[in-house]
């Protein structure tokens, strides 16, 4: 029995850091707002609304005549809603369902059709998260996490910038405030019809970046610029703050519940991103022509300036034993590193359109992101890809279907991290190695402001080949069976 409690121990000290959720986490599904209240239904009455309810893309309409009041000041206003009831049917720690909820505020000004400066946008967002952070911990252990939307409960600012335009055809333009990432980097717009957490946010920052970086539910200060030089091709490149909260390495979302940190100093997330599209913004399709297929290819880096902890050895060059310094021989001071960086590619294409229906598409898309300095990251390599069917049945138009899967590999000193908690306590167990996802989705447009989305996700080996807490000998986490469903509401 001591023997068993050994392994299991040294199997956690070394895999601590897999323990925890990601502070970062994907993203919701995109939120729009109306150009005008005067493209909603009108809701006189207590119960107006609801006259239009089968056609409006919002289920309250113009909200009484708010929205048309305040698109005279050129402001608009989206509310999303989103409630999901998640879990294991089998495999993992323990099987458990748990509920989340989300719900986002964006507010927007046109400063052109406020008071006549054009090219300028006024962002402002807020969001109120419930259920905490569901069975992720607990029940499946899984790095690649199986809601989107989990995070710490709370009601947050999430974004405030203003960006201008400048140059003719806007081929120029400015960001700055406080900004989450993952609204403009790194991300695939297919894969947003995912509910994983990784199809948004990718595993690789969620765990290598100080607080899991500046997106969903976080943001940094920072100054972004958009350029695009010819058609075709858009250029990005930000610097931010290094981390989304002033004290990031406990709990970024707890030490910064409310969003209202404004950090500064903390080193600098530099960022820049190359995209290439076509067809080209304003391409014109000849009569008779068909359209053509479309793609989007994207490539970038980013470079972190703050230091970062060796994942194995001490100041003094000592193996430390794993995470929680189990070498009682080690000054449990981890040699410290300066700066860390990533590179990545993302691609969307459209590979098939129904000549009958072009809302019958199919798209292919895939992200890789690596992490070549493996002594101060726990993820060396990360990657999504997948297939996405716009309108699979007939009549249905504003449906999806997806199938995607994600990969997680652990960085090679983590897994020697590993090897050392075990060697200190004369055991041996599972070491670290990768994680595989799959996931089935599809999106049923109830009505035009209401999603029913139905998912099914597979997780092999679980944090990497995490010891299971409630096994004796300190055997993997088995292979864990999610199932759930997502409904989204926009009002």
């Amino acid at each position: 029995m001591a023997r068993s409690k050994n392994i299991l121990l040294a199997g956690l000290i070394g895999l601590g850091t897999l323990l925890c959720i990601p502070e970062a986490s994907a993203l919701p599904p995109p939120i729009s707002t109306p150009a005008s209240g005067d493209e909603l239904e009108e809701s006189s009455g207590a119960f107006g609304f609801l006259n239009g309810a089968n056609r409006s893309q919002a289920l309250l309409g113009d909200m009484w005549g708010l929205r048309k009041s305040l698109s005279n000041y050129g402001i608009t206003l989206g509310i999303q809603d989103i409630e999901e009831y998640l879990g294991n049917t089998m495999g993992g720690a323990k099987q458990g369902y748990g509920y989340d909820g989300l719900t986002q505020v964006l507010l927007q000004m046109d400063t052109n059709r406020a008071f006549g400066h054009y090219g300028g946008l006024f962002n402002a967002s807020f969001i109120n998260i419930r259920g905490g952070l569901g069975v992720e911990n607990n029940n499946i252990m899984a790095l690649q996490t199986i809601s989107g939307i989990q995070a710490e409960s709370t009601t947050r600012l999430w974004e405030l910038w203003y960006d201008q335009k400048f140059l003719e055809e806007d081929r120029l333009d400015v960001k700055i405030g406080q900004q989450s990432l993952d609204q403009e980097y790194m991300v695939s717009s297919n894969a947003l019809y995912f509910v994983n957490t990784m199809f948004g946010w990718a595993t690789l920052p969620s765990y290598n970046m100080p607080g899991g970086g500046p997106a969903y539910p976080l943001a940094s200060l920072g100054a972004r610029i958009s350029a695009r030089p010819i058609d075709g091709v858009q250029l990005l490149a930000g610097v931010y703050n290094g981390a989304p909260a002033k004290q990031y390495l406990d709990n970024a979302q707890l030490n910064n519940l409310h969003g209202m940190q404004f950090g500064m100093g903390q080193g600098t997330l530099s960022i820049v991103e190359a995209q290439f599209s076509y067809p080209s913004l304003g391409s014109m399709v000849s009569p008779g022509q068909k359209q053509p297929l479309g793609w989007t290819y994207k490539i970038g880096a980013w470079y972190n300036s703050l230091p970062f902890a060796d994942m194995q050895y001490d100041s003094a060059g000592l193996a430390m034993g794993g995470g929680e310094c189990a070498n009682s021989a080690s000054n449990c001071q981890p040699q410290m590193h300066k700066g860390n960086y990533a590179i990545y590619g993302v691609a969307d294409q459209l590979i098939w359109r129904s000549d009958t229906d072009p809302n019958r598409t199919v798209s292919l898309f895939g992200r890789v992101m690596g992490a070549p300095q493996q002594d101060r990251n726990t993820i060396s390599m990360s990657a999504n890809f997948g297939l996405l069917m716009h309108s699979p049945l007939k009549n249905r138009a504003a449906d999806t279907l997806g199938l995607g899967f994600g990969y997680a590999q652990v960085s090679s000193s983590f897994a020697n991290a590993t090897r050392d908690a075990y060697m200190v306590s004369g055991t041996s167990g599972p070491i670290p190695t990768n994680e595989w996802m799959g996931e089935l989705t599809y999106q049923y447009q109830v009505k035009p402001w209401f999603v029913l989305q139905p998912d099914i996700q597979y997780i092999y080996n679980p944090g990497a080949g995490i010891p299971n807490p409630n096994s004796p000998t300190g055997a993997r986490v088995p292979n864990a069976l999610v199932a759930g469903v997502r409904a989204i509401f926009n009002f």
